[in-house]
C-alpha cells in the first residue's frame, strides 16, 4: 500500500471556508473549527480498514498533534480530529477530512500522513495548509452572529476612514488590500517578526489560539518603537525621507514595502494609517475589526482627565500644555470575547496602534473593552484609563496675559464629541457615540462653543448675570468660498455695557496646537441693558488659502468688558471641505470580469490660484500597483 498523490481540494475548502480571497496563496487557507477534505489517491492495493490505518500528523513551528484517522462523522470542535465519511467510503481514493478545534492556534501548518499495514510503516510529507480564526463558528472567541457584519468587518476589502472635524466630516476611501498577493503570508510574517516569537517561539505558538493575544501582538507590531514595526510615526511635517502619512490609500503597498526590506519599518505613518494597516492585519487573521475616529480625541499625560488649553486676551491659542486634544483620532475595535475578564466584557474591544503612550513597557494599547470604558471600569486590563480620558476629558480654557488669570471656563462636551465607523454595507459614518459614553440629547455634543462671564466671579459659568457669547459657523466651509460666521453677545444684565470684540484665526495640524494668527480683526460695540447684538464677519478666500491647505482652522473670539477688563472666551475648530474627485464608470451597469473599462476622473480646481499635482490611480483587484498622471 503506497501514497501516489494528495489533493488538497483547494477549490472546494476555500469555497466552505469562506477564504476563496486567498486563492493566490500557495497554501491552502481554512478556518479552525470547521472540517477541510483532503483526498488521497493511492497506488497498489485498495486501503482496508480491518487491517490498514491512517494516521495524520499536523505541526506548527515545534508544536504537533498525531491523530488517528477513524471512520465515523462525529465532529467535535474542542480537539484535533482525522476522520472518513462511512457514507463516502472510496477506498483506492479515500477522503480523509481534519477538523481543528475552534480554540486552536493561528499559523501556517504542516501535513505528514503515516500509514500503517500488518508488515509496514511509511511517513509522507504532503502539503501545508494557513489557519485562520473563524467568526462563522459558535464556539469562535471571534465568532459575530450576523452575516452581514462579518462581511463587512472581515471580507470586505475596501473601507472609508473619517477624517476632518466633527461638524464637516471627510471621509477618505482606504484599500485594506487583505486579497492582494502576498498580503497574507506579510501578515504571519509579522507574528514571527514579533519580539513575543524571537524571545520563546513555542510560547508564541501556543497563545495565539487567543485572540486577545493576538491583538495586543499586532498592535504593537504594527508601529516600529520596540521591534521591527511596520511604520514608523512622524509628526513632524518633514517627510523628505518617506511618503507623506496622506498620499498613503491602501495597506498593500506598505506591507509590501515592508516585507520586500526585510522587515525595515516604512516611512511614514500616522493615526489612520496605523488604524487602517493594523484593521487589514486583523481581518487576514479572520478577527472582525473596524477602523474608528474619535473626534476632539483628549491625550491626557498626567491622568487628571482635564486637558488646560490657554489663549492670549486677543484671542491667539497658546503653546502651553503637555496634554493635547487631537482634533480626530483613529484607532480599531476588534470583536472578541474576554474570559480574562469575566461575563459582560466581550464583543468590541478598542485597540491603539498609533505609539502614544507605553503600556506594560511596550507602545501599544487594548484590547480594551467599548463596555469597560462605558462604565468606567478602570481596573481592568487593557489600558482602559487611557481611552476613557481619550473620550470623557473635560476642557479648561484659559484666557491670561502676563502671567495672569483673566478669564476661566470649562467644556464637558468638547471631547470625544462623535465617535463613528463606517456602516456595514453602506458608503457612510455610523455614529457610535453611545457605544462609549452616556449622552443625554443626540445634539448635545455638537452644539456651538459657547462662554459665559459672571458679574462677580470669572469662574463661575452659566450665571444669569454677565455676557453670553456664541459663536457659529454659518455653514460648513467650502474649499475656495468665504468661511463665513456669526458673532452672538448677550447682555444679560440692565445696565449698558461697552465690549471691545477681539477675533482671531489661525491654521492647525488636526494634532498640534496653532501656527501663528494668519487673520486677526477687532472693533467696539455697546450693548443696551439686556440686548443682543449679532455681528457677520466672513474670511476670504485670498485670505485662508495659502495657509490652510490640509489644515484646520482655530476661531477665537474675546470680548473685553471695557469698564470691568473682565474678558470671555468662545472658539471653534474647523476644517476646510477639499475639492472632491469624481470617478464615472462607462457603462457601469454592465461591467463584465476580465473585460477592460473605462473610468473619468474629474477635478474641478475651486481656488482663485492655478494648481498642478499628481493623480494617483489603484484599484485592488483591477490593476496591478499605482497608475500616476502629472
Amino acid at each position: 500500500l503506497s501514497l501516489q498523490n494528495v489533493n488538497l481540494e483547494k477549490s472546494e475548502n476555500l469555497e466552505r471556508h469562506r477564504t476563496k480571497g486567498f486563492s493566490s496563496s500557495k497554501a491552502l487557507v481554512v478556518r479552525r473549527g470547521t472540517p477541510f477534505r483532503v483526498s488521497l489517491q493511492l497506488e497498489g492495493r485498495p486501503f482496508n480498514p480491518k487491517t490498514d490505518s491512517l494516521r495524520i500528523k499536523v505541526m506548527l513551528g515545534p508544536l504537533y498533534v498525531i491523530m488517528p484517522v477513524t471512520v465515523s462523522k462525529k465532529v467535535s470542535s474542542s480537539h484535533w480530529q482525522a476522520y472518513i465519511d462511512p457514507e463516502n467510503l472510496n477506498l483506492q481514493s479515500p477522503s480523509i477530512f481534519i477538523s481543528s478545534p475552534a480554540s486552536a492556534s493561528v499559523g501556517c501548518y504542516r501535513l505528514q500522513l503515516c500509514v500503517f499495514t500488518q508488515n509496514s510503516q511509511k511517513t509522507f510529507a504532503f502539503g501545508k495548509f494557513i489557519l485562520l480564526c473563524n467568526p462563522w463558528c459558535c464556539e469562535d472567541a471571534v465568532y459575530i452572529p450576523f452575516e452581514d457584519q462579518r462581511e463587512e468587518y472581515v471580507q470586505n476589502d475596501s473601507g472609508l476612514l473619517f477624517m476632518g472635524t466633527a461638524m464637516n466630516l471627510v471621509s477618505s476611501p482606504w484599500s485594506f488590500d487583505q486579497y492582494e498577493p502576498g498580503v497574507l503570508e506579510t501578515c504571519l510574517n509579522l507574528l514571527q517578526v514579533s519580539p513575543q516569537h524571537q524571545k520563546n517561539g513555542r510560547m508564541d505558538y501556543l497563545n495565539r489560539n487567543n485572540p486577545v493575544y493576538i491583538s495586543r501582538v499586532v498592535s504593537a507590531m504594527i508601529n516600529s518603537e520596540d521591534d521591527r514595526g511596520v511604520l514608523k510615526g512622524n509628526w513632524s511635517g518633514d517627510f523628505k525621507q518617506g511618503v507623506h502619512p496622506s498620499m498613503w490609500t491602501g495597506s498593500g503597498d506598505i506591507l509590501t514595502q515592508w516585507a520586500q526590506s526585510g522587515y525595515s519599518p516604512v516611512k511614514y505613518g500616522q493615526c489612520w494609517v496605523f488604524a487602517a494597516v493594523m484593521c487589514t492585519v486583523m481581518r487576514v487573521l479572520g478577527i472582525p475589526c473596524r477602523v474608528v475616529t474619535n473626534y476632539n480625541s483628549a491625550h491626557d499625560t498626567n491622568g487628571n482627565l482635564v486637558i488646560e488649553e490657554y489663549y492670549t486676551e486677543t484671542g491667539q491659542k497658546l503653546n502651553h500644555c503637555k496634554d493635547s486634544i487631537w482634533n480626530f483620532h483613529v484607532w480599531v475595535e476588534c470583536n472578541m470575547t474576554r474570559p480574562d475578564l469575566g461575563p459582560g466584557m466581550d464583543g468590541w474591544q478598542v485597540l491603539d496602534p498609533t505609539p502614544q503612550e507605553r503600556s506594560e513597557g511596550v507602545f501599544c494599547c487594548g484590547p480594551a473593552p467599548v463596555k469597560a470604558i462605558k462604565d468606567r471600569r478602570i481596573d481592568l486590563l487593557f489600558d482602559i484609563p487611557f481611552v476613557y480620558a481619550a473620550v470623557n476629558a473635560d476642557v479648561h480654557s484659559i484666557v491670561v496675559s502676563k502671567g495672569r488669570v483673566l478669564s476661566y471656563s470649562k467644556d464637558t462636551k468638547k471631547v470625544g464629541s462623535l465617535i463613528c465607523t463606517k456602516a456595514v454595507g453602506f458608503p457612510r459614518h455610523q455614529n457610535i457615540t453611545r457605544e462609549y459614553k452616556d449622552i443625554k440629547s443626540p445634539t448635545s455634543s455638537l452644539n456651538s462653543r459657547s462662554s459665559t462671564m459672571s458679574g462677580n466671579s470669572t469662574l463661575r459659568r452659566g450665571s444669569s448675570k454677565g455676557v453670553l457669547v456664541f459663536l457659529t459657523l454659518d455653514k460648513a466651509p467650502v474649499a475656495g468660498e468665504p468661511v463665513c460666521f456669526t458673532v452672538k453677545v448677550i447682555n444679560k444684565q440692565s445696565i449698558a455695557k461697552m465690549m471691545k470684540v477681539h477675533l482671531n484665526a489661525q491654521a492647525k495640524e488636526y494634532n498640534n496646537s496653532p501656527s501663528d494668527t494668519f487673520w486677526e480683526t477687532q472693533g467696539v460695540i455697546k450693548l443696551a441693558p439686556m440686548e443682543a447684538k449679532v455681528i457677520h464677519q466672513q474670511i476670504l478666500p485670498a485670505q485662508y488659502e495659502e495657509v490652510v491647505g490640509d489644515n484646520l482652522i482655530n476661531l477665537a473670539v474675546v470680548l473685553e468688558n471695557m469698564s470691568s477688563q473682565e474678558r470671555v472666551l468662545a472658539s471653534d475648530e474647523f476644517n476646510i471641505a477639499s475639492p472632491q474627485l469624481t470617478v464615472q464608470i462607462a457603462d457601469g451597469d454592465s461591467i463584465v470580469p476580465n473585460k477592460e473599462q473605462t473610468a473619468t476622473v474629474t477635478f474641478t480646481n475651486p481656488f482663485s490660484l492655478p494648481v498642478s499635482g499628481v493623480l494617483t490611480v489603484s484599484g485592488a483587484g483591477l490593476i496591478q500597483g499605482n497608475v500616476q498622471f502629472r
